[in-house]
This record gives structure tokens, sequence and C-alpha cells, in this order.
């Protein structure tokens, strides 16, 4: 194969974002584009000269494609990823990757029956700032794992209703939940969570919670801690993952490392470019590598987990453990 022939379900911004990547490499070529949204169909296949669609099962049918991207809201997520991996194709699907898990493990099977690669959006993995500190902490003993993502509130309707977006922590800070998981190579094995609604009550088809507190149990002993919040309507916020080790607190950012006490030149040095993980998945696809891929559906399945227990510890007001522990 010299040509990666690609598919999109979902033309919203973040699917653009991938295909925008995907139409700077030379060996990638968006050939087909799906989206409910007559208009937003046509104006992508439009800039990419695809074929506009609105109706995906019509788009399988019809093209011949080697990779499938699933970007859709997370209710979305029917039947696209197991039609796909049917069908014999690469899928990289954008988190969350389902809200519920019996979807998620149906997805998981049908992937691994068919042995397509697949890939999930957390492209926080590939950062020059997260690999270091990976390889930093391979022969370290984290104690604790602390983190806050305050942020703002999305203007999609759909993000601020339950059903439909999980809330913040599934839908958003899943990104940090990850991170933690990966950093560590350990695996969350108890969820307790308390959700509550403080400022936000007011607004309209608001239905998640604005205020978010979870502790994570991993199966080594770390212990984290996760608070997250949209309060920040007017810009501003916070977000970090800070980890405790012996006498030496490292907090983690796009931006770089520090490091207290400081003085690590390997960990403090300036973050250097990596590739974006839309390189990585055409690659992937053209050597038959996984290994390439930093997350496969699997591993993004087992963070969705994470997030989908910490929901049904707060409804239940007692720990869970996720269904992969």
């Amino acid at each position: 194969m010299s040509e990666v022939r690609i598919g999109f379900v979902g033309a919203g911004g973040n699917a653009r974002g991938h295909m925008s990547r995907l139409a700077e490499l030379e060996d990638a070529t968006i050939v087909a584009i799906s989206d409910l949204v007559e208009e937003k169909a046509k104006e992508a296949a439009g800039e990419y000269g695809a074929t506009p669609y609105t109706d995906y099962h019509a788009m399988l049918d019809s093209e011949e494609l080697d990779a499938l991207y699933v970007s859709v809201p997370p209710f979305a997520h029917t039947d696209a990823e197991v039609l796909a991996a049917q069908a014999g194709l690469n899928l990289f699907v954008e988190k969350p990757v389902v809200l519920d898990m019996d979807k998620g493990l149906e997805n998981l099977e049908a992937i691994k029956q068919a042995g397509v690669l697949s890939c999930v959006g957390y492209q926080l993995r590939l950062m020059d700032t997260t690999q270091r500190l990976k390889a930093y902490l391979a022969d370290k003993t984290v104690a604790m794992i602390s983190s806050h993502r305050w942020g703002g509130l999305p203007g999609t309707p759909w993000w601020r209703v339950m059903e439909q977006s999980g809330g913040q922590l599934v839908e958003q800070t899943t990104h940090q939940v990850d991170l933690m998981r990966y950093v560590t190579g350990d695996e969350i094995v108890e969820v307790y969570a308390k959700y509550a609604t403080r400022t936000l009550g007011d607004l309209e088809n608001f239905t998640i919670p604005d205020s978010q507190a979870v502790i994570f149990e991993f199966a080594s002993g770390i212990l984290a801690t996760l608070s997250t919040s949209p309060m920040m309507t007017q810009g501003g916020g916070k977000s970090d993952v800070v980890f405790l080790l012996r006498d030496q607190i490292i907090g983690w950012s796009t931006t770089g490392l520090s490091v207290t006490p400081g003085g690590d030149p390997d960990l403090e040095a300036e973050p250097k470019e990596t590739p974006n993980i839309d390189q990585v998945f055409v690659k992937a696809i053209l050597t038959g590598d996984q290994s390439l891929i930093p997350v496969s559906y699997e591993d993004g399945l087992r963070t969705c987990d994470a997030t989908l227990a910490a929901n049904e510890s707060a409804a239940t007001g007692k720990p869970v453990k996720p269904k992969l522990s």
C-alpha cells in the first residue's frame, strides 16, 4: 500500500482538525466524509475533494477505504466501529470512545476479530514532555498524583447534557486520566467520586455536574486525586498533573516539566517537536505496525472505563471497580 484512503464519520470541529493534518500528508487521501448535517458534509468534502454523505452506512457500502475516522459526540457512537472493523478498515476513534461499556466491549471484540489497526485520539501521549516523563518514571516509585482541570464551558449544546456527553470528566478531562495511566504504566483498579452542581445550575439544559472530585487507586498502590469543573465561563482556569515522589515533585504540562527541587537538565529541557497522531496513524497503516500507535482502542477504552466508573460511583455513593480492571 502506497496511499491510505480515508473516510470520516463526523465533520465537526474536531474532525476538521484531523482533516487538515491529513491533507498535509502525501500518502493519505480523504475520499469520503459523512455528517448528519448535509451542509457540513458538503463543505468539508468540497475543501478536500471528497464525496459527501449524510449516511455513513451508504458511505461504507459505496467507497473503497483503508481507514475510517469516527469523530462524533459521545452519545453518537452506534455501529460505525463494528461495521468498519467487519469491512477490514483500520479505525481512528475520537475520545471518549463510548458512554456505555457494553458497547465499548462490543466494538473491541469486533476490532480484535477483524485484526485491524486501531487508534484513539489521546494525542498528549506523543508530546515530548510526556515521553520524557514516562522514561524518567520507569524506575521510580510514584506515591501520589494530583490533577486539576478548571476551565470554561464549551458552547456545544450536547456537551452540557449528561446523557449526551457523560460530563466534563468523561468528555474532556479524560486526557488527564489517560496521561496518568500512560506515564506510570499502571492501571486504575478502583474509583470513588463525588459530584455537585454549585454555580451553573441556572443555565438552560445544563444537567452535568459543575464540580467533580475523584480518587483513583492504581494497581501498584498509587493514589490519585482529580478535580474538574467548567465554571470559568469568562476565561482563565487551571490545568495540571503533578506527580509526588520521595523528595521530589514533578509537574507536567504541554509547555514543559517543572521539577522541585530543580536541577535535572533532562527533565527541565525545552520540549522538542513531536509527530502528530494523524501522521503516526497513517504510518502504522502503511507499515502494518500497531506498535507505532501510542494508544489502541482497547487502551483508550480502559481510560474511558475509569471515567465511566467515576460517574457510577458518584451516582451510587460507593467505590467502583472499572470493568476492565
